[in-house]
């Protein structure tokens, strides 16, 4: 029997450091912090070392294509695959931010919904039967139907993520009927994405049992959120670490977006 494996991106501080020890603390297998920067995911690690906990390193930058080949062949060397992939990683700017609208588009859904689109791309295929994948989302309330749509395309979606960057870049995104919201829109965008997969999972690998859902951790104390807001990071792990856990066996939630440990409308 293989031994089980757990990964979470962009996991040496915030909600991602949060989710690593509660999964160290739950998970029957080894737990992988991961990190752009080698130093500051050692210190992390270290962190939780201290706690007692025993979670794994390894470097992953979901923006570096090398990177993300690179960890995907090293999980698939060592364990055949994975058996839980949370995708947290993720970037924002700060509301009172300056730089300009162009910038923060084409900065922000680089790493919110390309990079974690090749995340999938990669390691999608390679999560084990029985295996669960949860993307973490914030909400956002610019949902426009087409994205709802039983048939939309990967292809389609990544068309109109682009067209939403290059609309921001020219100042037309307003009049193109996209929201002023870069973080919004690349998180609307990677709902969307994980909707497709889901249904794909469904219809290519029936009998593997691997749920795939989309969550949000809600308004969370983090450097990304500021300290304003009323949920501490291991609270706003909760339903991420609670739809990695779902017992074997489980269909469902598969395919939903997930908050408070509810499936939500979308």
């Amino acid at each position: 029997m293989s031994t089980k494996v757990a990964v979470v991106t962009g996991s040496n501080k915030g909600i991602g450091l949060s989710i690593v020890r509660a999964l160290c603390k739950q998970y029957q297998g080894d737990v992988y912090l991961t990190a752009r920067d080698t130093g500051r995911g050692q210190e992390a690690v270290e962190s939780l070392s201290s706690e007692g906990l025993k979670p794994m390193f390894h470097q992953l930058d979901i923006n570096d294509l090398n990177s993300i080949t690179t960890a995907a062949a090293f999980f698939k060397d060592k364990y055949g695959g994975v058996d839980v992939l949370i995708n947290n990683a993720g970037i924002a700017f700060k509301g009172a931010d300056t730089t300009a609208f162009a910038i923060q588009a084409e900065v922000t859904l680089k790493t919110n919904f390309f990079a974690t689109r090749d995340m999938l791309t990669h390691f999608l295929p390679m999560v084990k039967a029985g295996g669960t994948d949860t993307e973490l989302h914030q909400c956002s309330p610019d949902h426009q139907q087409r994205f709802r749509s039983e048939d939309i395309t990967e292809e389609e979606l990544v068309g109109m993520m682009q067209q939403f960057v290059d609309e921001a870049k020219r100042g037309e995104h307003k009049k193109g009927g996209w929201p002023d919201t870069a973080y919004g829109m690349s998180k609307t965008g990677l709902t969307t994405l994980s909707m497709i997969h889901a249904r794909q999972l469904s219809k290519e690998r029936p009998n593997d049992g691997i749920l795939l859902n989309a969550c949000c951790p809600g308004w969370v104390r983090t450097d990304m959120a500021g300290p304003k807001a009323p949920k501490s990071p291991d609270e706003g792990a909760i339903t991420p670490v609670y739809l990695a856990l779902l017992p074997p066996g489980a269909t469902e939630p598969h395919g939903k977006f997930v908050s408070d440990k509810e499936v939500q409308p979308w």
